[in-house]
């Protein structure tokens, strides 16, 4: 690959993105979903995904139908056509895609209907309760164990346990508006807010163009929210989008050159689920560059491993069953997360296939350590980038893994051009700010 290669993708990315005034990819981005909305709410085998596609259809195509009066009026007066229209449009579709299917699902779940959640709602719910009576939101391997074999896998809680403050309100009043997904929305819709309202208060890239910044915020927030991964997601399941947006706002606070903050996000972050802790290696690594990394590892680590004390004193038993045991395989069942993606392929079709995919997994994390270590990220965009692509390699490579953590790479590595933004000027690396890392270099 020569080194144009990555000025060559910029470009062509920024033509794609850039063709009609950015509505050409609108059209696109929005008449696919729809058309995937429609084929998910008449082929899925999932009740609560047909559900999403019916109401998510209609929303997606009045989207697109949005955008091509868009291209009629710009081909006439392209003044009248701008960002701001775009930005009604991406609202319109967030609300009607993700907010409106969580509202209708929610409500049709407390009047009775038992097909309109997924587990992990349950599961999140039921750790919230377990929080409430027992002040830990495991159960232990002889409890889940003594649960009819049919209910054995919602006995298990894979996260972290600040997650189970999402199920908080369930435990309390049993209503429609205590749903977790309630809640899980509520915390995306304020976290992506603080993210944008962050980058926009930042000051333009010295000789850049606001406007085009302002154009590749939109297309990032886009990904975060009317993409069918995370619309479907959020309105099905939805624990994962309160992980993703504060992972984006960690990196736009990087971006504005507020490092302890952004490891206080992020760590928030790692307190819900572990897909957020290598985003925070990551943006300790950039906080080396610029003498903070000790104030992003505060946040980063502190809040994670505050939030695992409770739990660890309570039962530790528990939290290994529950956060190291069942997600390696070695839990009384097995996670059915078995999208066919390579690691999950080398595991089962492989003799000794699960260790080959496990090896296959630590050498691309040697590899970006290495990558870290010799180059080490000195702008929030680099970083978002190598997180990334990095998350991208691991999903790919894990033998347990879903389709739906794809959301993860896919808007980080739309969120990256976003981030472009005058950052304080890193320090010169030394040794002993960057281990490994020799003067000469």
């Amino acid at each position: 690959m020569t080194a144009d290669a990555p000025t060559a993708r910029r470009r062509s990315w920024r033509t794609l993105d850039t063709a009609a005034g950015g509505l050409a990819l609108d059209l696109g981005l929005y008449s696919v979903s729809a058309l995937f909305a429609a084929i998910t709410a008449s082929t899925s085998t999932l009740l609560p995904h047909r559900a999403w596609g019916a109401v998510a259809a209609t929303g997606y195509l009045v989207a697109t139908l949005a955008v091509l009066v868009q291209l009629v009026v710009r081909r006439r007066n392209p003044r009248l056509v701008g960002l701001p229209a775009r930005w009604a449009v991406t609202g319109f579709a967030w609300v009607t895609t993700a907010l409106l299917p969580v509202l209708w699902q929610s409500v049709e779940r407390a009047n009775g209907r038992t097909d309109r959640a997924q587990e992990e709602v349950l599961v999140v719910e039921q750790a919230g309760i377990r929080l409430l009576d027992h002040g830990t939101p495991y159960l232990g391997r002889d409890a889940i164990a003594a649960l009819p074999p049919g209910e054995q896998l919602l006995g298990y809680t894979p996260y972290q346990p600040g997650m189970a403050m999402f199920g908080l309100p369930r435990a309390l009043v049993d209503t429609w508006w205590t749903d977790a997904r309630v809640w899980f929305a509520v915390g995306t819709a304020l976290a992506l807010a603080l993210a944008v309202v962050t980058l926009r208060a930042a000051p333009a890239t010295l000789g850049g163009d606001r406007r085009r910044e302002d154009a590749a915020l939109l297309r990032g927030v886009q990904a975060a929210t009317v993409l069918p991964i995370c619309a479907l997601t959020l309105a099905t399941g939805g624990d994962d989008l309160p992980v993703l947006a504060l992972c984006l706002l960690a990196l736009a606070l990087a971006a504005a050159g507020r490092p302890g903050r952004a490891g206080l996000a992020v760590g928030l972050a790692g307190a819900l689920k572990l897909f957020a802790w290598p985003i925070a290696l990551v943006l300790i690594v950039w906080g080396l560059t610029r003498r903070a990394g000790a104030r992003v590892a505060a946040g980063a680590i502190g809040l994670p491993v505050v939030a695992l004390v409770p739990a660890l004193l309570v039962d530790r038993d528990a939290l290994t069953e529950n956060v190291l045991r069942f997600p390696l395989g070695h839990g009384l069942v097995t996670s059915p997360a078995q999208s066919p993606f390579p690691g999950h392929l080398i595991a089962t079709a492989l003799p000794g296939g699960r260790l080959i995919a496990a090896a296959l997994l630590v050498v691309a994390g040697a590899a970006i350590a290495v990558r870290l270590a010799r180059r080490p990220p000195g702008t929030a965009a680099a970083s978002a980038l190598i997180c990334g692509y990095g998350l991208l390699a691991a999903i790919a490579l894990m033998p347990s893994t879903r389709f739906g953590y794809l959301l993860y790479p896919l808007a980080l590595l739309v969120w990256a051009p976003a981030l472009h933004r005058p950052e304080p000027a890193p320090t010169t690396p030394t040794p002993e700010h960057l281990p490994g890392r020799t003067t000469s270099a």
